[in-house]
C-alpha cells in the first residue's frame, strides 16, 4: 500500500510538474511530444529576420526545423539572456542608478498615460507631462493647445520608455515592464510602418532612429523579466528589424537627423549581430558616419547647422559609435574611418563656447551662448562637464580639454587670445577663464540661401552675447517655439525677427541673406579687434567691428553700407531686471543697468548724424515654450540713399553708472572701404581705436 501511495504522488507530481499552463516549461527533444504552446503565439517574422545559422542557436535552429516555432522562440530568448559576446556601452546593469527624474518620468507614464515629451508640461514646476487619456484609450494624435509640431515629434520618440526601464531595474516592480508592453503594443497597432516613404511625425527618420537606439537598452534592462515571454520576444524583434531596415531603405538628406540614424543603425547592427541584415545596418551606419564628418563639420569644426545644441549633439554620436566599435572590435572590426581631426576641432568649438561661468562650482545654470536654435538650459554645467569627460576621453593629449573636464584642476588654461571661426561666422573674445572674467562672442554666420523658418539658423548676422563676472548682460533672444508644418509659427516668426537680436536693421524688417564675411581679426598693444560684414539686405550692408579695449570694455563700429534709404537701427536687448535694475537712457542714447551686487554695465551710443533712441518690451527664452520679459531699446537715424549710417556703442563695465563719463567720435568723418578709426573718452582718458582693412 505504502508503495502504491508513492507511485501515484511521483505520477501526480510529473503530471504537475509538467502542466505548462503553471509553469510555462517547454520540451527539450525537437523529437518529443511537441511544443508547449502553438506556433499561432509567436510573430513568424523572427524566423524571417533572424539567423538561425549564427552560432549559438544550433538549438533554436533545430526546434523551427521541427515546426517547434515557441520552443525555436524560448531557446532564442534564452540565448539572448546568456549571451556576453557584445556590449552595449551606453549602459552598465552593474549597479544601474535611476534618478529623481527617471522615477517621475516612470511613474507619470502609468498615470492617466501622462507620456514625458521633452520640453512640454502640463505642469512645468512638478514636470508633470500632458496626459494622452482619451476615454480609456490612449490618443496618439494629441497635441497640447498651441504647441508647435514638435510635440508630436517627440512624442513618437518615447522618451519615458528608458527612465521606466531604468527604474523597473532598480525596483524589480514587473508593473514598469508591463506598462512598456501594454504601450508600445498600443502605439504598433495605432502606428504601422508607412507602406512606402516616411511621414514627419510617426515614421520620419529621427523618431525612428530614437526609438531604435531606445530598443537597444530597452532589451538589455527587460530581457531577463517573467513578462519578456517568448511571444514578446518575437513581436519586439520584429519591430527592431522594421525599424532599423526603414532606416536604411530611406537615409534623411543630412544635418543632425543624418548623423542620428547612422548612430542608431551603427547600434543596431552591431549589438545583434544575429540579424539576419545587421551586417547590412552596421556597414551603413558606419559608411554614413564616414561620409558626413568632413561635411557636417565646417572646415573651422562647427557643426553645419551653426546651432550649438546640435553641435555637441552629433559629437556625442561620433563619440558613442566610436565606444561601441571599440568594445565590440571581435565581432565588428575597425571603423572604416578615422574621425579624430573633425572631432577635435568640433571638440575645442565647445570649449571656446563655454562662459566663465562654467568654472562656478555652484552654477546650476546654462554656461553656453544662446545663437539660433540653442537651447541653453539643456547646457547645464554638469552636462557640459560630461561632454568635456568624453573630450578627454577621446583626446586625452589636449592639455586644454583636461582643463575643461577637470574645472581647471588639471592640464593647461585656454589662451585668451581673440578664437575665430571664419567658415562659421562666430568669434570670440575673452580676458580670462575664471568665473568673474569678461567674454564677448559674435555670430555673424554663413549660410546658403534664403533663411528659412523651419532652418537652426535665425536671421541675425551681426549680434553678440556680453558675459561679465557671472552675467549675460546681452542674452540671445533664444528659440521659443519650433517650426510648425502649414501653421501660422507666429510665436517662431517673432522670435526669428532681426530685430529681436543685437544687430542692425533696416526699417524692422528682418535681413535675407545670412553671407557673413570675416574681414580682420587682429590684436595690438591696446586693443583687439574682430571685423565683420553681412550684406542682409539686397541695398543694404551691415558691417560691424569690435574692440576689445585693454581687455576691459568693448567699442562697437557699425556702418550701414549701401543705397537704402529709411530707418537705420541698432537694436539693443539686455539681461532681465526690473526697471530700477535695467535703466533705459533714452536722453543719452543708451542705458545701464543698476544691479545691487556691482556688476553692471553701462551702453552709449554715438553717431555721425542726428539719433534718436526708443525703448520697448523685449522677451528672451533659454529653452521652448518657457520666456521672460526683459528691457530692450533700439537707437535710430534716417538715412539717405547716398548715405553711410555709422554708429560707435560703447560696453563699459562699472560698479555705478553715474561715477563714469563717456564720449565718442569718429576720426574719419566719411566712411572708407579700407578701415575705420574713432577716439574714444572714458572719464577723461582719451582711447584711439583703429582699424586698416
Amino acid at each position: 500500500m505504502k508503495y502504491c501511495i508513492y507511485i501515484l504522488t511521483a505520477i501526480f507530481l510529473f503530471v504537475c510538474c509538467n502542466d505548462d499552463s503553471s509553469n510555462d516549461f517547454s520540451t527539450t527533444n525537437p523529437g518529443g511530444t511537441g511544443s508547449s504552446k502553438p506556433n499561432d503565439v509567436i510573430n513568424a517574422k523572427l524566423f524571417d529576420v533572424i539567423d538561425l545559422n549564427y552560432p549559438g542557436l544550433e538549438r533554436a535552429k533545430s526546434f523551427y526545423e521541427s515546426g517547434l516555432y515557441y520552443d525555436a522562440a524560448k531557446e532564442m530568448l534564452e540565448y539572448y539572456r546568456l549571451r556576453v559576446n557584445v556590449t552595449n556601452p551606453n549602459l552598465s546593469l552593474i549597479n544601474i542608478t535611476a534618478s529623481e527624474d527617471d522615477k517621475l518620468k516612470a511613474n507619470y507614464a502609468m498615470d492617466n498615460s501622462r507620456f514625458f515629451v521633452n520640453n512640454f508640461y502640463e505642469d512645468a514646476d512638478a514636470k508633470k507631462p500632458y496626459s494622452l487619456n482619451n476615454g480609456g484609450k490612449i490618443n496618439w494624435e494629441f497635441k497640447p493647445d498651441g504647441a508647435s509640431d514638435e510635440y508630436q515629434k517627440q512624442l513618437h520618440r518615447h522618451q519615458w520608455f528608458v527612465p521606466q526601464a531604468k527604474v523597473y531595474r532598480v525596483s524589480n516592480d514587473e508593473k514598469y515592464i508591463q506598462s512598456w508592453i501594454s504601450v508600445y503594443k498600443d502605439w504598433l497597432e495605432n502606428n504601422p510602418m508607412p507602406e512606402s516613404g516616411t511621414n514627419t511625425t510617426t515614421w520620419w527618420q529621427l523618431q525612428v532612429a530614437e526609438r531604435l537606439t531606445g530598443q537597444t537598452q530597452l532589451f538589455e534592462y527587460y530581457k531577463n523579466s517573467v513578462n519578456f515571454t517568448p511571444e514578446w520576444f518575437s513581436e519586439f524583434m520584429a519591430y527592431f528589424a522594421d525599424h532599423a531596415d526603414f532606416l536604411v531603405k530611406y537615409p534623411y538628406s543630412g544635418g543632425n537627423i543624418l548623423i542620428s540614424q547612422a548612430n542608431a543603425l551603427a547600434f543596431a547592427g552591431v549589438l545583434f549581430p544575429e540579424f539576419k541584415n545587421a551586417s547590412a545596418w552596421m556597414t551603413e551606419g558606419y559608411q554614413i558616419l564616414a561620409d558626413e564628418v568632413g561635411t557636417q563639420f565646417l572646415s573651422d569644426g562647427m557643426h553645419l547647422e551653426l546651432d550649438l545644441s546640435y553641435h555637441i549633439a552629433a559629437i556625442a554620436d561620433y563619440y558613442e559609435v566610436k565606444k561601441l566599435a571599440d568594445a565590440n572590435s571581435s565581432i565588428t572590426g575597425s571603423l572604416p574611418t578615422n574621425f579624430n581631426e573633425s572631432l577635435h576641432k568640433a571638440a575645442e568649438v565647445v570649449m571656446h563656447f563655454t562662459y566663465p561661468n562654467f568654472f562656478d562650482t555652484k552654477l546650476s545654470d546654462y554656461c553656453v551662448p544662446g545663437f539660433n536654435d540653442t537651447r541653453q538650459k539643456s547646457w547645464s554645467r554638469s552636462v557640459l562637464k560630461r561632454n568635456f569627460g568624453r573630450y578627454n576621453e577621446m583626446f586625452p593629449s589636449n592639455q586644454e580639454l583636461l582643463y575643461m573636464y577637470s574645472v581647471g584642476k588639471q592640464g593647461k588654461q585656454p589662451a585668451t587670445t581673440p578664437k575665430s571661426f571664419p567658415a562659421a561666422g562666430y568669434h570670440v573674445l575673452r580676458n580670462g577663464w575664471d568665473k568673474a572674467s569678461t567674454m564677448f562672442i559674435l555670430s555673424n554666420n554663413y549660410a546658403e540661401g534664403a533663411i528659412q523658418i523651419w532652418s537652426h539658423n535665425q536671421p541675425d548676422n551681426g549680434t553678440f552675447e556680453l558675459y561679465h563676472n557671472g552675467r549675460n548682460f546681452f542674452p540671445d533672444t533664444g528659440v521659443y517655439s519650433y517650426y510648425t508644418e502649414g501653421g501660422a509659427n507666429t510665436d517662431r516668426k517673432w522670435y526669428r525677427q532681426t530685430k529681436v537680436h543685437n544687430t542692425m536693421t533696416l526699417n524692422d524688417g528682418n535681413i535675407t541673406k545670412a553671407l557673413g564675411k570675416t574681414l580682420k581679426v587682429a590684436s595690438d598693444a591696446t586693443a583687439e579687434v574682430v571685423a565683420v560684414e553681412n550684406q542682409g539686405y539686397t541695398n543694404l550692408k551691415h558691417r560691424r567691428y569690435v574692440f576689445f579695449v585693454d581687455k576691459k570694455f568693448f567699442v562697437l563700429i557699425d556702418e550701414g553700407i549701401g543705397s537704402a534709404s529709411g530707418s537705420v537701427a541698432l537694436n539693443y536687448h539686455l539681461c532681465e531686471g526690473s526697471n530700477s535694475e535695467v535703466v533705459i537712457d533714452n536722453a543719452a542714447n543708451g542705458a545701464h543697468t543698476a544691479f545691487a551686487d556691482g556688476n553692471n554695465m553701462i551702453i552709449r551710443t554715438f553717431a555721425n548724424n542726428a539719433i534718436s533712441t526708443t525703448s520697448f518690451n523685449g522677451k528672451v527664452s533659454y529653452s521652448p515654450g518657457v520666456e521672460a520679459g526683459r528691457n530692450s531699446f533700439c537707437v535710430n537715424m534716417t538715412k539717405e540713399a547716398g548715405q553711410t549710417a555709422r554708429y560707435i556703442t560703447v560696453l563699459y563695465p562699472a560698479g555705478d553708472a553715474s561715477s563714469v563719463s563717456i564720449d565718442a567720435a569718429f576720426k574719419n568723418a566719411e566712411y572708407q572701404e579700407t578701415g575705420v578709426a574713432a577716439e574714444v573718452t572714458i572719464n577723461g582718458k582719451k582711447y584711439d581705436v583703429k582699424c586698416d582693412l
